[in-house]
This record gives structure tokens, C-alpha cells and sequence, in this order.
């Protein structure tokens, strides 16, 4: 099938002096390998990927570990807990949206507005009430009757702010035992005498006893999966 066919821009040839051909791409093709490139990006912020990625990152500066575990290993995790969350999402879209268009069932328009039905549904669900009121206000619109009604550039940026603040919250619960094993060993250390010895250096090996001993990253990976479950 030629781009002709498919109703894609094709690429410009024109014979140039000395036999040769210049290539040149239309100004669609150019928009269109921009969002492909920039498509990645906005799918991992209309995910479950924001909150899993801050409150990993949380954790970590709140063990005091440094840079243990590193980026591209909670990267990765978060990458496979967003599709463990995602997946009823995926399967949705790809069983409504994308097998009919692949099966020639449905056209790409009809097919993309409802495959994004799911995805809508799903920040919907995420998304509170009071950080769309205000990106509602923000964008000069009226109140909304039912959900269905949001558009989507008012909806994306209240869900990741939804997203920022819940992983924030949860970010803070996680804080509070390592902040209080800090303390009890700083006063330990300052009622010995011990002003010199870095206190971090102390409580780091029974901050990781803690965690360990509470099977923490079960506990962490399934308490974050069951909080998309609302």
C-alpha cells in the first residue's frame, strides 16, 4: 500500500542538476514524527507512572540511601508496576479501539475516540474534584454536568496535579518511622557524648532492619497498586 493510498504525507523527491534526487518531508510528516516522539512521555503522565516513580523517590531519600537503588532500577519498576495497575486500561483500549481498527472493523478516528474513553475514565477516577474546579476556573470554562463533559486539556493537567499530591501524601506517611528512628538515635548519640559520629551513619543499618523485617517492598509495591483501586 502506498502513503498515497493510506492518506499519509509521502516523501517529496525532485530531480536535482547532475542526475541526482533531493528528499524533503512535508511540514504533517514532520508534526507527525514530533508526537510520535513526544507520545511516550504524555502516555507515562496520563499514567499511573507519576505517583509510583515520587514515592519511590521518596523513599529513597527517606532511608537515607543515596542512590541506592538507582534511577534506572526504580525506573524500571515503576515501569512494570504502571502496567500491572494500567493493564485492565490497555485491555479495554485494545479490545474496543485498537483490534477493530486492526481488523479493518473501524476507522483510525472512530478508533481513537474510543480508545481514549478508557484512559479518560481511568484519570477521571483519579482525579479530584477540587483540582479540576481549579483548572476549570483557570481555563475560564462553566462547571460540568457530567464527566463525560471535561475536555481533555483541562483534564490532564488536574490529574497530574491529583497525581503529585497523593504521592506526596503517601510520600510523607512513608517519612514518618525512619524520621523517628533518626531522632531516637541522635538523642542516643548526644546523651553518650558522642557529638562527633554522624547519626545518619547509625541509624541507616537499622533503618534498612526495619524495612526488611516488615517486608517492606511488598508492602510498598501492593499498598501503591491498591491505591489506584478507587
Amino acid at each position: 500500500m502506498t502513503a498515497e493510498a493510506a492518506g499519509l504525507p509521502a516523501v517529496t523527491v525532485t530531480p536535482a542538476s547532475g542526475g541526482g534526487a533531493e528528499y524533503s518531508l512535508s511540514i504533517q510528516t514532520l508534526i507527525l514524527l514530533t508526537g510520535i516522539t513526544l507520545l511516550p512521555a504524555a502516555l507515562l503522565m496520563m499514567s499511573a507512572f507519576t505517583r509510583i516513580i515520587v514515592v519511590l523517590g521518596l523513599l529513597r531519600q527517606a532511608m537515607g540511601t543515596g542512590n541506592t537503588p538507582s534511577n534506572p532500577v526504580l525506573i524500571g519498576l515503576s515501569l512494570f508496576l504502571t502496567l500491572f495497575v494500567m493493564s485492565p486500561t490497555l485491555d479495554a483500549i485494545y479490545s474496543q479501539a485498537a483490534k477493530p481498527y486492526l481488523d479493518g472493523q473501524m476507522p483510525f478516528e472512530t478508533a481513537l475516540q474510543t480508545g481514549v474513553t478508557p484512559l479518560r475514565s481511568f484519570m477521571l477516577s483519579q482525579t479530584r474534584e477540587n483540582d479540576l474546579l481549579a483548572f476549570t476556573r483557570i481555563a475560564g470554562l462553566e462547571n460540568y454536568e457530567k464527566p463525560e463533559d471535561v475536555p481533555f486539556r483541562v483534564l490532564a493537567p488536574a490529574f497530574m496535579t491529583s497525581e503529585l499530591s497523593t504521592a506526596f501524601q503517601i510520600g510523607f506517611m512513608l517519612f514518618i518511622p525512619f524520621v523517628i528512628i533518626d531522632l531516637v538515635v541522635s538523642s542516643v548519640l548526644m546523651s553518650m557524648g558522642m557529638m562527633m559520629l554522624s547519626p545518619m551513619l547509625i541509624s541507616l543499618p537499622f533503618k534498612l532492619m526495619l524495612f526488611v523485617l516488615v517486608d517492606g517492598w511488598s508492602l510498598i509495591m501492593g499498598s501503591l497498586a491498591q491505591s489506584f483501586l478507587r
